[in-house]
């Protein structure tokens, strides 16, 4: 395929389903294919590949474009408090009542990326003076590459950093290599692990569960297979946190309850339900 071409074409796309799985574990068939076809083509491209057969032969002769391939098809993007709106309401409610109501807090964020997730949640733990034996954070993603900056601790870019102010900068970052590494104090409070969502088997028993912005290009089909192991992974009352844009009519099918805009608990919740009308509590921590 010649450069500035149109979408692959069917048979092309189908050895790329079977190409991308023997060599990554990932299940092309779990992302609508339109928008993936659309991502593949024009990674093909920008490798300089006359046809595809010759940009298959790429990826199999260099481990390096497969990482950047994989990081292409998983979309790695994140950053620190993410949509201040729900961030506020998981610190007024949310982890304030979960500390309350648990012996031992058991956290996931799953799809972290480079762990801006779950380091923002062991940040709001610490605000929260909740003691570090108290609960235990695991940042899982599909992709080795991020997962070796998020257990770094960083570097990340002032842009990943956009929602994170002053205050909070000079408590917990370090400037370094032109960008910032979380300090150790809160890099010791998260793990993390290497997980394909879609195949590999959940731990059980988390009280909260974050996983947002991850299931937007998978097909409907995907998404509610990925919900019920949620439910399944959630303990009862447990709270599954979801990008804005990720809610379906089937969450409730399923058992989960709606207690705000983007959380959802799995039958009886220990929160109560609210809206995301809350305090501002972090504009001054987390806004520059």
């Amino acid at each position: 395929m010649e450069q500035n071409e149109a979408l692959m074409n069917d048979k092309e796309y189908l050895l790329m389903e079977q190409g991308i799985m023997r060599l990554l574990g990932i299940d092309l068939q779990a992302y609508k294919s339109t928008q993936m076809r659309r991502r593949l083509t024009y990674f093909m491209n920008q490798c300089d590949a006359r046809s595809f057969s010759e940009f298959c032969r790429k990826l199999e002769s260099s481990p390096a474009l497969l990482d950047r391939l994989r990081n292409h098809i998983t979309i790695n993007v994140s950053e620190f408090f993410r949509d201040e709106a729900p961030f506020n309401y998981l610190k007024s409610t949310v982890l304030p009542q979960l500390v309350r109501t648990r012996n031992r807090l058991k956290i996931w964020s799953a799809g972290c990326s480079g762990g801006q997730e779950p380091y923002s949640i062991a940040m709001l733990l610490d605000l929260l003076a909740a003691n570090p034996g108290s609960y235990r954070i695991l940042g899982t993603d599909i992709d080795s590459g991020v997962l070796k900056t998020a257990v770094a601790g960083g570097p990340y870019t002032s842009e990943s950093l956009r929602n994170v102010g002053p205050s909070m900068l000079s408590r917990y970052f370090t400037a370094s290599g032109g960008g910032y590494k979380v300090n150790d104090v809160i890099r010791q409070r998260v793990e993390f692990k290497m997980q394909n969502l879609l195949s590999d088997p959940f731990e059980k028993g988390f009280d909260l569960i974050a996983c947002r912005n991850v299931t937007i290009y998978f097909t409907n089909e995907a998404k509610a297979t990925l919900n019920r192991k949620f439910y399944d992974a959630l303990s009862p009352g447990g709270i599954l946190f979801i990008g804005g844009t990720e809610t379906s009519l089937e969450m409730t099918a399923l058992g989960f309850r709606p207690i705000a805009p983007q959380f959802f608990a799995k039958g009886e919740p220990a929160i109560r339900s609210a809206s995301l009308k809350t305090p501002t509590v972090l504009t001054g921590q987390t806004r520059g």
